[in-house]
Parts: structure tokens; C-alpha cells; sequence
């Protein structure tokens, strides 16, 4: 059963102060439609513009990751990102005075916190989940950050910290097997800082709004109290001595690996920024708001092509044309006939199939010793499949035939061998007119796409 998309049950407000502009700000979270996604509104600002929470308005990943449009900015929004997405919201309206979402706590439990506190509702529309179906990554190899998402039946998170040098996070590994995890094991763990950051930071203007109660300090070189002493003069605060394990902090650690926990949290947020949810399981090593963007702006490709999820096939299902049926509509045969059958046909879509066999003529040629499919011929049974979805639109189909005036972006992504399935679903993109169609195509082989192409087609009444 398809899972339905989510929003507030009610709205909710939160106060505090921005990490590093040290102002206070005010927020209210309010319930939106279907299909609206986060989205920021600064009604501070003249126009209250607004903002969406998406990866191609990201423009600046600092220390922190910072969202803009027409040079009106939104900073710091991974906690409050990560909270919406991990308790299981889709839409949402953001209202913000302010450029920068508060710290708070440093961890994303007061927003969590809220959410439970409003409830949340189930919408009518389905909700779409991307599937992931080959492995995405980025790399830096720069700083030695590694990004990458695997296939997956669920969401899961597996985070590796490595800064050499460090005594503390030379090495911490935390993981998130799902979402119901979530609030119990990553929402409460906060950001951290490096204590021999402080004094950079707050040189250039930085972290007027931080202090030992919304950011773990970790001390990860030896330092006399006397070095301490002035940097806690530098911050007009009182003197404190170091804890163990090199937390600076007066209160303990919620887990002994907290600030791998924390990298998490912020993966949650940062990847929200892909639009819509993830089936995947994401390893990340040495991860930061860079890669974490990166990574999203490499997803966003796929949520804005919605029509490319495979489609739904039950091979033990009666067909709607079988292949005396189709020889009917079509002009072609054996060997050129490259349909087998067609399982089901919307209002904009087909779905066919293709069982590949080592019979197939072609592999006498293409190739002997390694037998793959040409490419040119899964096109072409793609065009078979779309010229069905085409001439069904007409009157006695057997009297009218399909030519392709055009076969536009064609992407061949894995090879097609014996024995594979290929599912052909063909997407029509824009009305039918003057009897002229434009398709888009997709062949699937299990969950993975293995051709994609654009056509446009026309109907021709035979002579």
C-alpha cells in the first residue's frame, strides 16, 4: 500500500538565538498542501520572499549549510530540516523573521520536540519515494570525504568520522539502521566545535550566539589552563577545566560517539534538500555540509523526473495485448517485431515487455563470445511500445502506423544481456496534436533503468 504524504496536524512557533549572528529569531511551522515540500518564509524582509529548502538554492556550506534567492539568505537550517524529515513530515511552510534558524540546544530535539507536541496528519496525495537503484556518490579527495548511496529496502545512515590527529575523532563510527530510531538515538546529539576553531571563528565575526550549553567543545590537542583561561576571557566566560575524553563541556556526553551521531543529524537535514524521500542506505565517511549538498544536488535530478520510478509489473497477470494481438496493430514481424506483450496502458503511460533470449538473431554478430543487446534495438522496441500507446488513440488502430520524426537524448546505462527482462514504460509528455506525439521512454531491467530516450512520433493513415 502506497504510503501517503504528511504535514503539521497544527502549527507551532520557536525563539532563540542564530549561532553566529547571535540574534534573536523567531519561527513558526506551519501545515502545507501536498506536494509543496519545506519551503522558508522571510517576512522580515520586504515581499516576504520565499525560499525553497531545495539543493540548487544552496549557496553557501561553511559552516553551515545556508539556502538563498535574490540575494535573501536562510542559514543553519540542517536541525530543523532534520527533525521535519526524520519524524516523518513532507510539507511544511516556514516562517522565519530573522536570516538564520536558531541553535538552541545544538541538536535538533527542540524542534522534534514541538512535532510531537502538534501531531502529524496523513495527506490524500500518495507520497512518491525515490528508490535508489544504482550507487551515487560524491568524492573530495581533497579533504578525504567519501559520500556514496547504496540500494536499499528502507532508509539507513552508516557515518565514519576521521580528523588525523585528533585524540577524540580520529576515528568514530555511529549508524542509523531507520527512521524509528531517530528521535531516540540522533535528534538529541549536538553540533561540536574544535576548540582551536574558537578564536578563528570568532575573528571572522562568527559565533556570537555560542556557548558550552548548544555546542559540544572538543579539545583534541594539549592545551595549558592558561591557554584556556584566555580563551575563555576572549569569550567573556568563566574559567573551566577539561572533563574527560577532551569535552570541554560542563554537562556529559548523551552517547560516547556523539559527534558521529551529530553527523548524522546533519545528513538527515542536508539530504531533505533532495526534495522528497529516499530509499537507500547512505556510507558516509568524513562527512560535512559540502558533500552532504553535493550528494543531494546529484538526487534532485531524480526527483524532478518523478515518471522514471518503475513501474509496477505482475508477471503471473493476464496481459492486455498478447503477442497475436499486437501483430495485429503493428506493422512488424519476426525478427523485427520487439514487443512480446503489454501489460497495462493509463492515461499518459504504457508499460510492455521484451524477454531477451540467446535466440535472438543479433547475437550471432553482436556480440559471439559476450552476447549484449544492441542499443539501437532496445530503442526500437521502446518506439514498438510507444507506436502501441499512440495508435490506440485512434479509431480502427489496424488501418493507421506510427513513424518517429525524431529520437532526442538517449542514454544508455547498462548493458542488456540473455536472459534479462526488459519493462518498457513510455510516457506521453504533452498532448497529442495534428496527430504528432512526443514520448519519454524508459527500459528497466529489475529496478534499474538500462536505456532511456525522448521520441516523437506521428500517426500516418496507411494507403
Amino acid at each position: 500500500m502506497a504510503q501517503k504524504q504528511k504535514t503539521l496536524k497544527d502549527s507551532f512557533s520557536i525563539s532563540g538565538k542564530g549561532l553566529h549572528t547571535g540574534k534573536l529569531v523567531h519561527m513558526t511551522f506551519l501545515p502545507a498542501p501536498e506536494d509543496h515540500g519545506f519551503k522558508f518564509k522571510r517576512v522580515d524582509v520586504e515581499g516576504q520572499p520565499i525560499i525553497p529548502a531545495l539543493a540548487e538554492f544552496v549557496v553557501d556550506i561553511s559552516r553551515g549549510t545556508v539556502i538563498g534567492k535574490n540575494g535573501v539568505t536562510i542559514t543553519t537550517l540542517e536541525h530543523s530540516l532534520s527533525a521535519l524529515f526524520g519524524l516523518g513530515v513532507d510539507n511544511c511552510l516556514i516562517e522565519i523573521d530573522g536570516p538564520e534558524v536558531p541553535i538552541l540546544d545544538g541538536s535538533a530535539m527542540p524542534f522534534v520536540k514541538e512535532i510531537q507536541r502538534v501531531g502529524i496528519v496523513d495527506q490524500e496525495k500518495d507520497l512518491f519515494v525515490l528508490k535508489i537503484t544504482e550507487k551515487v556518490e560524491f568524492k573530495d579527495e581533497k579533504v578525504g570525504c567519501e559520500s556514496v548511496i547504496l540500494p536499499d529496502d528502507g532508509y539507513a545512515i552508516e557515518a565514519l568520522l576521521a580528523y588525523p590527529g585528533s585524540k577524540m575523532l580520529s576515528s568514530q563510527f555511529a549508524s542509523l539502521p531507520s527512521l524509528d530510531t531517530y528521535v531516540e538515538d540522533i535528534a538529541p546529539c549536538k553540533t561540536f566545535v574544535f576548540l582551536h576553531e574558537l578564536e578563528m571563528l570568532l575573528k571572522h565575526n562568527l559565533i556570537k550566539g555560542g556557548d558550552l550549553d548548544n555546542a559540544l567543545v572538543i579539545i583534541d590537542k594539549e592545551m595549558p589552563q592558561e591557554e584556556l583561561d584566555r580563551l575563555a576571557d576572549l569569550f567573556n566566560h568563566p574559567h573551566i577545566e577539561v572533563h574527560e575524553k577532551g569535552i570541554l563541556n560542563n554537562t556529559s556526553l548523551y552517547f560516547d560517539n556523539e559527534p558521529a551521531r551529530h553527523k548524522i543529524l546533519d545528513i538527515v537535514g542536508d539530504l531533505a534538500l533532495a526534495g522528497g524521500r529516499i530509499e537507500g542506505r547512505i556510507i558516509a565517511k568524513r562527512p560535512g555540509h559540502y558533500s552532504n549538498t553535493e550528494l543531494a544536488k546529484k538526487l534532485r535530478k531524480y526527483f524532478k523526473d518523478p515518471n522514471s520510478k518503475p513501474p509496477v509489473v505482475d508477471p503471473k497477470a493476464e496481459p492486455l495485448l498478447d503477442i497475436n494481438q499486437l501483430k495485429l496493430m503493428l506493422p512488424h514481424r519476426p525478427p523485427f517485431l520487439m514487443v512480446d506483450k503489454i501489460m497495462y496502458v493509463e492515461s499518459d503511460y504504457i508499460v510492455g515487455i521484451k524477454n531477451v533470449t540467446m535466440n535472438e538473431p543479433y547475437f550471432v554478430g553482436h556480440f559471439p563470445e559476450e552476447p549484449v543487446m544492441p542499443g539501437v534495438m532496445i530503442v526500437e522496441a521502446m518506439a514498438q511500445t510507444g507506436g502501441i500507446y499512440v495508435l490506440r488513440q485512434v479509431e480502427e488502430p489496424e488501418r493507421y502506423s506510427t513513424y518517429f520524426l525524431k529520437i532526442d537524448n538517449v542514454k544508455f546505462r547498462k548493458k542488456v544481456v540473455p536472459g534479462d527482462t526488459l519493462v518498457f514504460k513510455i510516457i506521453l509528455t504533452s498532448p497529442i496534436r495534428r496527430g504528432c506525439a512526443n514520448m519519454k521512454g524508459y527500459a528497466y531491467v529489475g529496478d534499474s533503468i538500462v536505456t532511456e530516450a525522448e521520441f516523437m512520433a506521428q500517426i500516418v493513415k496507411n494507403k
